[in-house]
């Protein structure tokens, strides 16, 4: 599950990079999203949940 986890989160990391022509214009809408995300991960990991 921690391995699913990682590798998810590499792929979220490496889409939410405006370096791509059509997601220039997104602004930090990907990245904010993927980092509520890592903190929500962190307090789950935190609280011994995963």
């Amino acid at each position: 599950m921690t391995t699913i986890l990682i590798i998810v989160l590499i792929l979220l990391l490496v889409g939410g990079l405006p370096v791509f022509p059509h997601s220039r214009s997104w602004g930090y809408g990907p990245s904010g999203i993927i980092g509520v995300i890592l903190v929500v991960l962190l307090i789950l990991l935190l609280l011994g949940r995963i």
